[in-house]
C-alpha cells in the first residue's frame, strides 16, 4: 500500500456547495422545530406549575378545615366528659338522698355547683 492512501482522508470533493446549502437549510429547519418544541414545553411547564399552585392551595384549605374539625371534636369531647361528670354527681346525690345521707348529698351538691359554675 502506498504511504499516501486516500482511504483515511475525508472526501472533500464529495460535498459540493449544493450539499452544504441543503445541509444548512435542514439544520435551520431542525433548529426552528426544536425552538418551537422548547416553547411548547415551556408553556406546558407553566401550566403544570399553575396546576401545582392550585392543588397546593386546595390542600392548605383542606388542612385548615381538618384542624378546625379537630378543635371542634376536642371541644365536643370535653363537653361530653363534663356532662358525664355532672350526671354521675347528680346520680350520686339522688342515691345519697334516697339513703338519707344528707351530709354527703350536700357535699356532692356543692361539688356539682362548683363544676357548673366553671
Amino acid at each position: 500500500m502506498a504511504p499516501f492512501s486516500l482511504l483515511g482522508r475525508p472526501r472533500v470533493a464529495a460535498l459540493s456547495r449544493k450539499g452544504f446549502k441543503s445541509r444548512g437549510k435542514r439544520m435551520q429547519k431542525r433548529v426552528k422545530r426544536l425552538k418551537s418544541e422548547m416553547e411548547a414545553r415551556s408553556e406546558e411547564h407553566k401550566d403544570i406549575r399553575q396546576v401545582q399552585r392550585q392543588v397546593k392551595e386546595k390542600i392548605e384549605g383542606i388542612e385548615s378545615e381538618c384542624e378546625e374539625l379537630q378543635r371542634e371534636t376536642r371541644f365536643i369531647i370535653q363537653q361530653s366528659a363534663r356532662t358525664q361528670v355532672k350526671l354521675a354527681l347528680m346520680f350520686r346525690i339522688l342515691k345519697a338522698r334516697e339513703d338519707g345521707d344528707s351530709d354527703s348529698a350536700a357535699k356532692l351538691t356543692q361539688m356539682l355547683r362548683k363544676i357548673v359554675g366553671r
